[in-house]
């Protein structure tokens, strides 16, 4: 049986995780704890500070449920009645919260969570209505800028910034401290992963102003795990259970969505929570309401986490993927190696050529399997497989006409790869298809 750490290293292998951090409660109470970091110029610890992203969102809707419960709103206000100038008056505070209320899923501009953001009058004056997708109710259609209002209505509601908010009315009483708005100075840096030579490229931390309240918050998984605990059972100063029981049932048009809750199937049982994404960075975090198990995960890269199957994995519900442990290409890349990089076709099937582990490995775009493997000759000036069908075999590259010429296509033991599939300029065996 796969332990832990296990299935946390195979989390980090399958998604090729820089870093990644993670917790399990079970019944409530805190069972395992883990961080694996193959960073070369840092060290996150389990205790490290990650962007949570999308997560914020279900702080968000807490604070417009407490609202409610306090007789300040009715879920079914239109948003128009807190924030005139919005060009979305007539949204209903439960259409939004559902993600049911048509709009658009981005906010127009530049892309928000890669600049800072502006102030409300500029979100506001922007986004006019137009952008609208559907009718109210007509589907789901998950929408930031959605939140970003709900952050105003509370804001106004409250008097107070949507951040002051959070802090006074949440963390403090949940006891989270290590949350913040800011990356506070023990933090994992953002990092994207490059697809083909697997080196790694810093993301930007910005202050994303209006729309803080739809993936601002930065914490580390002991604080999630706090959050999801209380998801699951309530707080007499934060919210009642029967009302976190009514965020979590489906919404008409939205089944795997409630009032800012996510609804997860894993493993036959319901579990609730969020996923979230940042540049840089991804998150995790479902809890069992009725056996208070719960699995929080964050991670410091832009894609690869697959933030719904880590509750089965680390909860043991489902296999842990079959991954070695990944580390990322040192830089530069050698530039005999680099020029391979990318993607190639065996005729008509394609494969990405990546660098990684000190090998040019084929994989197939098919299935994303490694199909061939090939390192380079002692003299440094060739290639040779190391694993699959064409271990042993010479990777011969062709050229381009002329000293220095660039690759034309590739070849093992009569297999030709080029960069479109049947290169008419390449002789490709058995000719070329009509």
């Amino acid at each position: 049986m796969p332990t832990y750490d296990d299935r946390l290293a195979a989390l980090q292998g399958a998604g090729r995780l820089p870093s990644v951090s993670a917790a399990v409660a079970l019944g409530g109470d805190p069972a395992w704890r883990g961080c694996l970091s193959v960073l070369p110029d840092a060290e996150p610890d389990v205790d490290s500070a990650y962007r949570i992203g999308s997560i914020t969102k279900t702080l968000t809707a807490v604070l417009v449920l407490q609202l409610r419960d306090e007789g300040a709103l009715s879920l079914d206000d239109a948003v128009g009645r807190f924030v005139p100038e919005t060009g979305y008056r007539d949204a209903t505070l439960r259409d939004l919260l559902a993600h049911t209320a048509g709009l658009q899923s981005e906010p127009v501009g530049p892309w928000w969570e890669r600049v800072d953001g502006g102030d409300v009058g500029a979100l506001l004056a922007a986004n006019d209505g137009s952008g609208r997708v559907a009718t109210a109710g007509e589907y789901y259609h998950y929408s930031n800028l959605g939140y970003a209002l709900l952050g105003e209505v509370v804001a106004r509601l409250r008097g107070q910034s949507w951040w002051a908010a959070v802090r006074e009315r949440l963390l403090v009483p949940l006891g989270m401290g290590a949350t913040s708005y800011h990356p506070p100075a023990a933090h994992a840096p953002g990092r994207s992963v490059d697809h083909f030579a697997h080196t790694l490229t810093a993301e930007p931390h910005t202050d994303t102003g209006a729309m803080a309240p739809a993936g601002q918050l930065w914490s580390t998984v002991e604080d999630l795990l706090r959050w999801a605990d209380f998801l699951a059972t309530g707080h007499p100063d934060v919210l009642a259970p029967a009302t976190l029981a009514e965020m979590a049932e489906p919404a008409p048009r939205a089944d795997a969505y409630g009032l800012g809750l996510r609804l997860l199937d894993v493993g036959g049982r319901t579990m609730v929570g969020h996923t979230g994404s940042m540049p840089g960075f991804q998150a995790s975090l479902f809890v069992d309401r009725s056996t208070r198990d719960a699995v929080v995960a964050l991670t410091n890269a832009t894609t690869g986490l697959q933030p719904e199957r880590v509750p089965g994995v680390l909860l043991g519900e489902v296999a842990p993927p079959d991954a070695r442990r990944w580390q990322p290409s040192p830089r530069p890349v050698p530039g005999e190696v680099a020029e391979l990089l990318g993607l190639w076709f065996w005729g008509n099937t394609a494969f990405a050529f990546e660098w990684t582990g000190g090998e040019v490995v084929a994989r197939d775009l098919r299935t994303a399997e490694p199909h061939e493997r090939f390192v380079r000759d002692r003299s440094g000036e060739g290639f040779t497989g190391s694993e699959g069908y064409h271990r042993g075999e010479r990777l011969v590259v062709h050229r381009e006409p002329g000293t220095g010429g660039a690759v034309r296509y590739l070849e093992c033991a009569t297999f030709v790869y080029t960069r479109t599939p049947y290169d008419p300029r390449v002789p490709v065996p058995g000719g070329h298809p009509a």
